[in-house]
């Protein structure tokens, strides 16, 4: 799977500090180093199994030796999930080259093999237990018929054949579930590096030590142990959901299941007229066998209609008053029925064993009713929305859930916000205990997703409108990157690349110097000794080629293609294996570089007449802060900077139709140099143009100039594309540099005959007719 450009940040800053490390790392005696310790702080829905894979990947493809990796998570369906993502899945071709099998199926040959790496996946509960010689677990005793040691005891030794140890990295995702006691059982096996998950920065006090080792003799701060992913950048490449909005309840279950329904029923109704490949969904998270308000369970010989427990209740109000066909319905818990009342046979029950999550997840149901013992691992992007009961109504429970709904299906936003928020109702017992619940919230979503916004609906507020609709429809033309003047360079480029598929020099390292732990005699008087290895593992060229590309040209616009796309990557001389620090990988890296030299001198920004213009949708509002328009496509728009609302009510003077572009989800336009798209903030209709405007304040006015004003060609000459950009003060342009005159008044910026061209305007008003001049 393609990383898109903070991804590859991410797993690269990783595994560059693994190595920049493991040249002299900390030890704890001659023969156990203090593992190098990174956490990887990401928001739910960012990747982080991806940027892991990648980093194990880099890190693998760097090292002398083939390494062992431990990848573990609290939980059996992640696990499940994890296993069949990095063996067969999604994350396979990431990890290239590793055998990957279940810690408890590994067998010797596979952890002595100093050529083949070994990713083994695992639940904490195969080896978190205090008494580590009690036979409650295999991994702590001997398989005789594969070999006389524990697997544990092999893990710790992992010797190849010549009697190296291998390396170990351990991978801990879902991280936050990192216990004392799985850090203990962790630490005995020496491992070379333990690289953490999770959505915040949060380890156990037994990794102190290390933590101490580090800082006071590597000087290492807080920003060093991690490795953090700004949640704006998940939020703007379109892989989870921009909003999120929570409805409270004081009510009995009825009339929150039914605006629930309600709202999933819009939703779906969009995604139908939308023509998208998903149906949103729904799930309902519950206590299992108790009855309303009490802790006591219920008689399970009571008939089925007279039965309370909540995930029943759900059920039939689903399937009696809603009408929604038992088939689409999936209750996923241990809800108990005796022989004498037993369970409808059209109700789909699972009681959570690992058969029951195949036969689950390949339902494709709308409506899961759940416990929490299926919030971490299962994944439908689809899932945007969710009913919580007040027994599972606290602030901590709500925000696991939140995980469950934050993933935005197809990985990208629409343009209706109903697609784009996560929505939740909340049923509590009284009104001080949704606003306790609701402050507590917001404090874990501001830490956990600073970049989502939070919108709060109750009895008060739920009639108040959060979503408008256009006026009038408008449309604007799309624009896209015409890059097939660039393929002829490009090939040009690629044929010019060296063939070391027959080269025994080019493809040696240099340099390079690691050390890893050797066996050295024979077994009574062995002793061990650190060795110098001077190769890394070899890899493909195409790795090497395609991964330089993907640093150069970060892949924002994945969807729109690249310069990678247009490289026969399939040509036997990238299949080649060299080292990375080898003059074959440099050789190679330099070509990348040329190809995305050529690529963005050749292509061109053009506008596309032909297929479907951009309609403009709905936007979502704040109502607490919104402001009416007389003149917007919108009655009303919230959420602007101060620039933007002196902007909008000068462009509301006029007598043009104007919209406000959401970020995201509304108009987008391609940045050929920087391969990402941006979202302009107004489209402003006149009678001869569409003209895109963006404003900008001091602090970004260098990149915006820069980036974000260029030439659009093509197009019907009637109705071009023009863009505008307006920052605060007379800035002028002196020897090439941006230099600010004066501090009152605007500057409209436009793009004419290769340049930039400055017009300075005293009020809004004359920057607004600036902006609207057609030349």
């Amino acid at each position: 799977m393609e990383l898109i450009g903070f991804q590859e940040r991410a797993a690269s800053q990783i595994s560059n500090r693994f190595f920049e490390y493991s040249e002299n790392p900390l030890m704890v005696d001659r023969t156990t180093p203090v593992p190098f310790l990174q956490t990887l702080v990401a928001i739910t829905g960012s990747g982080k199994t991806l940027m892991l894979a990648d980093a194990i990947s880099q890190i693998r493809d760097g090292l002398g030796v083939a390494p062992v990796v431990l990848w573990i998570s609290k939980g059996r369906v992640v696990v499940s999930q994890t296993l069949e993502n990095l063996s067969s899945g999604k994350y396979a071709d990431n990890l290239h080259g590793f055998d990957i099998v279940p810690l408890l199926e590994v067998t010797p040959d596979l952890l002595s093999s100093s050529d083949t790496p070994v990713l083994l996946v695992a639940t904490v509960g195969k080896f978190a237990v205090e008494d580590t010689t009690s036979d409650d677990r295999k991994v702590y005793r001997a398989q005789l018929d594969l070999a006389e040691e524990s697997l544990w005891v092999q893990l710790k030794k992992r010797q190849t054949e010549i009697g190296q140890r291998r390396p170990l990295i351990i991978v801990y995702d879902e991280g936050h579930n990192l216990s004392d006691l799985q850090s203990e059982r962790l630490l005995e096996l020496a491992p070379d590096a333990l690289i953490v998950a999770s959505a915040t920065l949060t380890l156990p006090p037994r990794l102190n030590n290390v933590m101490t080792r580090l800082r006071n003799d590597r000087r290492w701060t807080d920003d060093d142990f991690s490795t953090a992913v700004s949640s704006k950048e998940v939020v703007l490449s379109g892989l989870v959901k921009e909003r999120i909005s929570i409805d409270g309840y004081i009510t009995p279950l009825e009339p929150a299941l039914d605006n629930l329904l309600k709202d999933l029923e819009a939703a779906q109704s969009v995604a139908k007229e939308q023509r998208l490949p998903f149906v949103p969904k729904a799930i309902y998270v519950c206590s299992t066998n108790t009855v309303d308000g009490m802790s006591i369970s219920e008689d399970l010989k009571r008939p089925f209609k007279d039965r309370q427990a909540r995930p029943i209740l759900i059920w039939r109000y689903l399937v009696e008053v809603a009408k929604v066909e038992p088939e689409k319905i999936a209750v996923y818990c241990q809800l108990k029925f005796s022989k004498e009342s037993p369970k409808p046979l059209e109700m789909h029950l699972f009681s959570g064993g690992e058969k029951d999550y195949v036969r689950f997840t390949a339902g494709n149901y709308q409506h899961v009713i759940f416990n929490l013992g299926l919030q971490e691992g299962w994944d439908d992007p689809a899932c945007g929305f969710a009913y919580i009961d007040k027994e599972m109504a606290s602030a901590r429970q709500i925000t696991q859930v939140v995980g469950r709904v934050l993933r935005q299906p197809g990985a990208e936003h629409y343009n209706d916000p109903l697609l784009n928020t996560a929505h939740f109702h909340i049923r509590t017992d009284e009104k001080g205990v949704f606003d306790d619940i609701l402050r507590d919230i917001r404090k874990d979503l501001s830490s956990e997703h600073p970049s989502i916004s939070v919108v709060v609906k109750d009895e008060k507020t739920r009639g108040k409108r959060d979503r408008i609709y256009p006026q009038s429809t408008r449309t604007v033309p799309t624009v896209g990157i015409e890059s097939s003047r660039a393929l002829e360079p490009i090939s040009s480029v690629v044929r010019s690349i060296m063939d070391f598929r027959s080269d025994n020099m080019n493809t040696i390292g240099r340099g390079s110097r690691m050390q890893v732990l050797q066996k050295v005699g024979e077994d009574s008087n062995a002793q061990f000794e650190w060795v110098d290895v001077e190769h890394s593992n070899r890899v493909t060229a195409r790795s090497v080629f395609r991964r330089e590309i993907q640093r150069s040209y970060p892949g924002g616009l994945r969807r729109a293609g690249g310069p990678i796309n247009l490289v026969d990557i399939e040509e036997p001389k990238f299949d080649a294996m060299i080292e990375l620090s080898s003059p074959a990988a440099d050789h190679l890296r330099a070509k990348a570089q040329e190809v995305v030299a050529a690529y963005i001198e050749h292509s061109i920004i053009f506008q596309n007449d032909v297929d479907t213009p951009y309609s403009v949708g709905p936007v979502a509002i704040d109502f607490d802060t919104s402001e009416k328009f007389k003149r917007a496509l919108h009655s009303e728009y919230s959420g602007l900077n101060s620039l933007e609302i002196t902007f909008a009510r000068a462009l509301d003077r006029t007598q043009r139709v104007w919209a406000r572009n959401p970020v995201g989800s509304g108009y987008s336009l391609p940045l050929l140099h920087e391969g990402k798209a941006y979202w302009p903030d107004f489209l402003v209709w006149v009678d001869k143009a569409v003209i895109v405007v963006d404003t900008k304040g001091d602090h970004l006015l260098v990149e915006a100039t820069a980036s974000k004003l260029f030439d659009i060609d093509g197009g019907d000459a009637r109705k071009p594309i023009l863009l505008k950009l307006v920052s605060e003060g007379h800035t002028e342009i002196v020897n090439g540099t941006l230099k600010k005159q004066k501090k009152s008044g605007f500057t409209v910026w436009s793009w004419r005959n290769g340049r930039l061209q400055p017009t300075h305007c005293d009020t809004e008003k004359e920057s607004v007719d600036a902006v609207l001049r057609i030349d």
